[in-house]
């Protein structure tokens, strides 16, 4: 739940408590800023409450002007986005992208393209997939959640020889509220930020973590019995511009 402390936002301040108490670890993982807490307590009801304030570095470009990064030009720490995944099978998917995409103009409006598919291609269903259900399965099912919807465009990036990453965080202006998984995707020197469900803008994400696919940062991961009885989730923004609106379309927002 912990706001990942990185570039691409500054925590101005935050709180997580845990009632009754019990002593929690911070488990810092990676060089993406990813703040896992580490938790053990008896049997009985527990209470997490987690709350941040958060400022975002975005900055903006025009869309028709972000081309993709040839391969001999990736940075060594971005190759790793390349290759297939827990959830993200790209190399079965080589051929199935490249007749859907593989003609379209490198850059940018390719990487929307396919989120484009896959929002028109799948059907944003509430509990129809399951914590081991993969991209192509996802396929199959023609519907899923935000994370699938994710795993899904990020496997077609790949395929396409573009680099993206799995980010899970929150998201202003979603509803209902909830947690989110989106993506970024790697292109003219730096990373993009997409969303393939257009639940909410991309200007207003915050995340938690980011990783090859949703096995590397999930919410949680529970060892032992637990049962959740409530939770509530929510992100206000406290300025309203443009990064908010949803269908700003033409322009292109990247991590600073």
């Amino acid at each position: 739940m912990s706001v990942a402390r990185n570039d691409h936002q500054q925590i101005v301040e935050e709180s997580f408590a845990v009632e009754p108490f019990y002593k929690i670890e911070e488990c810092a993982v990676g060089p993406l800023g990813n703040r896992p807490v580490r938790l053990s307590v008896p049997p009985g009801e527990l209470t997490i409450s987690y709350s941040a304030t958060v400022n975002l570095n975005v900055e903006q470009a025009d869309a028709a002007d972000v081309t993709e990064t040839p391969f001999e030009q990736l940075p060594a720490d971005v190759l790793t986005y390349l290759n297939p995944s827990r959830y993200c099978e790209s190399d079965e998917l080589l051929q199935f992208a490249t007749n859907l995409f593989g003609t379209l103009l490198p850059g940018y409006s390719r990487v929307t393209a396919i989120c484009n598919w896959t929002y028109n291609e799948l059907s944003y269903t509430s509990g129809s997939t399951g914590p081991t259900t993969t991209a192509c399965d996802v396929l199959k099912l023609k519907q899923g959640v935000c994370r699938d919807f994710a795993h899904v465009a990020i496997s077609l990036c790949r395929a396409m020889g573009i680099p993206a990453r799995y980010v899970a965080g929150y998201a202003v202006n979603l509803n209902p509220p909830d947690f989110h998984g989106f993506f970024e995707a790697y292109l003219d020197g730096r990373w993009y930020l997409f969303d393939a469900t257009r639940l909410a803008p991309v200007g207003g994400f915050v995340r938690v973590g980011t990783g090859r696919d949703a096995a590397d940062v999930a919410f949680n991961t529970i060892r032992g019995n637990a049962q959740s009885t409530e939770m509530a989730v929510w992100a206000n923004g406290q300025q309203h511009d443009e990064l908010l609106n949803p269908n700003n379309v033409g322009t292109a927002v990247s991590s600073a």
